[in-house]
């Protein structure tokens, strides 16, 4: 092992603020450059020369007497060595001591180097918010939930997560953030009675509504809850309308039906619907017209401003059985393959407001208006203002502000209440201000006087603002601003203890939502289809419930700070009947998520038996090896295959003149091409051990009546099988999984993608981690006292 070859670290790269820990006589003794340089000639450069450069690298002639000087290269194989995937197999290999020690030499010269001059790297000046961000900001500044996907773009993604390179504000992208600033400002303060307008909701039109939906009454089966804030106390329309088939009736009526409308939980009304009897004959072809016959869902009603929730569902008739001679499948959404059973919710549309009376108490006003003016002078309003603003600027700019922003934003505010009076005046001031470049943007500047390329320490403010972006997605607040600008958040202690807050708060839960979701690709589970004819029990339930199962399961890890290996190697899932049935699991009954434990041996154990990444890693009519592959390499072994070359010919179908091709024999004819076996030789393998699984997740143990074949392996590793040798393999080596987590966070976090510099700030992070258990609090904490996340580099 490679703690019994040097000391306990390797010369891990210490925390800013740390002292740095002398080199190990013991890793001196063991290792010089030119017994290192041999083991390199020997193994590496036969293919990594000057004439061959495998893979674009070559290590001929590259000073192992001098790593730093080379750092960029040496951190590439350092990350191949460690993934144990270098040489390849059948390749001749050093022994493991001699790996271990040519290893530990390269880490150890390059964290020394790391020590004597830290190159954190340079994150970009101006940071525009995100879409996600910037919904997150405007709930925890105005108290007030909005769908920010009505408002902005989609944000494009970089190195796996939608805060990378956010630096660009196109015109168009401008438009849209003034439209947005506009809508929100009308939704906090509401100074004047907007005009009718409405929005709708459309249910997916795969989604199954034969059972009860959380949210909604007990006794109800189906519809959906729609979460709306409503700008102005009036009069609205609340309307329902039901899922067609392709001919237009209404699915699944064939007896009386009622709907129930409710706000706030309260009924609204109860309609029934009764099935058509308009008989139309046309072409010969006779058939009942639905035109119309949901036309009377309607309710008109007084509702006052604020966030409310409106349901829409159907009385439960009964919970009896489908008596058929086969098993009915769990979906029903397809007329043709798995029709429905009862009507279901197609769409829910709110209209108004209709005859305005006025506006309301709502958590957004009570947020914003921290005063009222003592008198109606102009003088009084416009001291309330200033104060309003102030107390907005200091939360939204995220520093403390001076008389010049407040100055700006009450130039605005006098503007409105020329034309509107006070709270049209504060409507105003708050609509510059969530268009001003100090909200829309994270701003780090250079100091002054910094010589170009140098390291430097961000100010306390700046650290504020890392920490709530990494941590909740959002601002900081109040706590976190009054620390940073007492100049006390860099203290280790006080930054720890601010940590440790910050992962308990509820706003952590966007760790989940928005770094796993996108880490774990679960966010592409939206655009999954599978074939109805080869897995005709799929629909939206299933893809929710997958989402939700991996979802909490993180939650859990990040929750009760368990080990992050626990994501691979967790005895235990969160299931409600619909997955439990999908999964083969007896005894979960009700739409409720609950954590079932597993058995010893269960194949469901971590993320790796989950059907969210069995589902993305697949194509709508087959599993895929090749994805499946390649997101173990990049997402759990952190060493990506090269992208493929241009014109690669497409995997051929499983018909032959002999019989149907397993998977495994058809990726190996695939591999017969010189060009695709490059890469498929490492990816295939591991993809391969997931066989098992089907396109959706359901176990199997043969593929067109043949036994599957789950045997593989990871690059450069030992044949194992099927997915329990596959996570085996992972954890043999777990400072490679939790090395990629840590890349993984430190991406999310700093917003730029990992730079060979950052190399010893990982491995000092997974080496502190691993004195804890690898506890998912270690890497935050770690992440937060690393130099990348405390430093940043001058503009060259």
């Amino acid at each position: 092992m490679r703690r019994a070859l040097v000391v306990a670290g390797c010369l891990a790269l210490a925390p800013v603020g740390a002292e740095a820990q002398p080199a190990s006589s013991a890793s001196a003794g063991f290792a010089s450059p030119a017994s290192e340089r041999a083991v390199v000639d020997r193994y590496c450069v036969t293919c990594h020369s000057d004439r061959l450069q495998t893979g674009g690298l070559s290590l001929e002639g590259v000073d192992l007497a001098d790593v730093a000087a080379h750092a960029d290269v040496w951190e590439k194989v350092v990350r191949k060595l460690r993934a144990g995937a270098m040489p390849p197999r059948p390749r001749p290999r050093p022994d493991a001591e001699t790996h271990e020690r040519l290893l530990a030499y390269i880490e150890s010269a390059l964290d020394e180097a790391a020590r004597a001059n830290p190159d954190p790297g340079r994150t970009e000046t101006f940071r525009r918010l995100n879409r996600t961000e910037y919904q997150n900001a405007v709930r925890d500044l105005l108290a007030l939930e909005i769908d920010v996907t009505a408002l902005l773009p989609r944000d494009d993604a970089a190195f796996g997560f939608d805060n990378v390179a956010t630096g660009g504000l196109s015109p168009t992208l401008m438009e849209r953030y003034l439209a947005a600033a506009r809508t929100v400002s009308e939704l906090a303060v509401g100074s004047r009675a907007p005009a009718p307008g409405s929005r709708v909701v459309v249910v997916p039109a795969d989604r199954t509504q034969e059972d009860h939906v959380d949210g909604l009454p007990f006794g109800t089966r189906g519809g959906t809850v729609v979460e709306h804030v409503f700008p102005f106390d009036g009069e609205y329309e609340i309307q329902v309308r039901l899922q067609r088939n392709r001919n237009e009736n209404v699915e699944g009526l064939t007896e009386p039906h009622e709907v129930e409308l409710t706000l706030d939980g309260e009924r609204l009304g109860l309609f029934t619907m009764e099935p058509s009897t308009n008989m139309v004959i046309q072409a010969n072809a006779e058939y009942y017209a639905d035109e119309g016959i949901d036309n009377h869902l309607n309710v008109r009603l007084p509702v006052t401003a604020g966030p409310h929730r409106v349901g829409a569902a159907f009385i439960k008739k009964n919970s009896a059985l489908l008596e058929t001679t086969r098993q009915p499948y769990d979906a029903h959404f397809n007329m043709d393959r798995h029709p429905r059973q009862q009507p279901a919710v197609r769409t829910v549309s709110i209209a108004g407001p209709f005859e305005p009376t006025g506006i309301g108490e709502t958590p957004s006003r009570d947020r914003v208006f921290s005063c009222r003016p003592a008198d109606d002078t102009a003088a009084e309003a416009e001291a309330c203002a200033a104060a309003i603003v102030a107390s907005l600027a200091r939360r939204a700019y995220r520093r403390p502000v001076d008389f010049g922003d407040i100055e700006q934003l009450t130039a605005f505010y006098r503007e409105g209440y020329a034309e509107g009076g006070f709270e049209a005046g504060v409507e105003t001031a708050l609509r510059a201000l969530l268009t001003s470049p100090e909200f829309l943007f994270r701003i780090e500047r250079d100091p002054a006087g910094a010589e170009p390329g140098t390291a430097y320490r961000v100010s306390d403010l700046e650290l504020a603002s890392r920490l709530s972006f990494f941590l909740w997605s959002s601002l900081p607040d109040d706590e976190l601003i009054d620390m940073a600008a007492a100049g006390r958040l860099r203290e280790p202690e006080v930054l720890r203890a601010q940590v440790r807050r910050m992962l308990a708060d509820p706003r952590a839960e966007t760790l989940t939502t928005n770094f796993a979701s996108q880490w774990l690709h679960l966010r592409n589970l939206d655009a999954v289809t599978p074939d109805a004819r080869n897995v005709p029990d799929f629909d939206d339930n299933l893809r929710q419930g997958f989402r939700t199962e991996t979802q909490l399961l993180f939650r859990s890890v990040v929750d009760e700070d368990r080990s992050v290996t626990d994501l691979l190697t967790a005895d235990y899932t969160f299931l409600n009947e619909r997955v439990a049935t999908h999964y083969g699991v007896p005894g979960i009954y009700g739409d409720h998520f609950r954590r079932v434990a597993l058995p010893a041996g269960s194949p469901r154990a971590g993320v790796l038996g989950h059907g969210s990444i069995l589902t993305v890693t697949s194509y709508a009519t087959r599993t895929s090896p090749v994805l499946r592959g390649k997101w173990i390499l990049e997402n759990l072994l952190g060493t990506p295959p090269p992208p493929p070359p241009p014109n690669v010919p497409p995997l051929e179908e499983s018909a032959s003149s002999t019989g149907v091709l397993s998977m495994r024999e058809r990726m190996v004819a695939h591999r017969q091409n010189p060009a695709c076996a490059v890469c498929h030789r490492i990816m295939d393998p591991a993809g391969l051990s997931m066989e098992n699984f089907d396109a959706i997740g359901r176990w199997r143990d043969a593929e067109g009546g043949a036994a599957i074949d789950a045997s593989g392996n990871l690059p450069g590793g030992e044949l194992f099988d099927g997915v329990a040798g596959l996570r085996r393999a992972v954890l043999d080596r777990p400072d490679v999984f939790v090395g990629t987590v840590t890349e993984k966070l430190l991406i999310y976090a700093l917003g730029r993608g990992i730079e060979p510099a950052d190399g010893p700030a990982v491995r000092a992070i997974v080496d502190a981690a691993s004195r804890d258990d690898y506890r998912f609090s270690s890497l935050i904490l770690g992440i937060v006292e690393s130099p990348p996340f405390q430093m940043r580099r001058s503009q060259s």
